[in-house]
């Protein structure tokens, strides 16, 4: 009898954002303000429709929300930031690269912050070699 290894679970993907998301520099954590993490297996097909992608295993992130400088305290709320994170594209990946999966899930929320923000590669980089 073989024992079966079970892929890492949407809780444990989540638990490797919010480790990756306390070690990033504070001045980039303190732009999102208040982020949720949501981790689904795949992102939803109006989603990959909106951004023009074929196959869900090309989308491992997306950042929705409004920029911090661009809030509104007058202003009625909006929806709440969000990172979303998609397990099975992040999974396939790990697979193909053999990375660190904390790395690759560091990799990807840097990522989308990064490009929520208007971050240049290279600063994603600096932040992504940091602690």
């Amino acid at each position: 009898m073989t024992d079966a290894i079970s892929p890492p679970s949407l809780e444990t993907i989540e638990s490797l954002a919010r480790e990756a998301f306390e070690r990033i520099p504070p001045e980039l954590s303190k732009m999102t303000g208040d982020v949720v993490f949501i981790v689904q297996d795949f992102a939803e097909e109006e989603v990959l429709r909106d951004l023009g992608i074929e196959s869900p295993f090309e989308l491992m992130g997306l950042y929705s929300g409004i920029p911090f400088g661009e809030r509104s305290v007058s202003g009625a709320a909006m929806d709440l930031d969000r990172i979303f994170l998609y397990r099975r594209a992040i999974l396939d990946y790990w697979c193909e690269t053999g990375e660190d999966l904390a790395h690759v899930v560091k990799h990807v929320l840097v990522h989308e912050i990064g490009h929520h923000f208007g971050l240049s590669d290279a600063d994603m980089e600096r932040i992504e070699d940091g602690p």
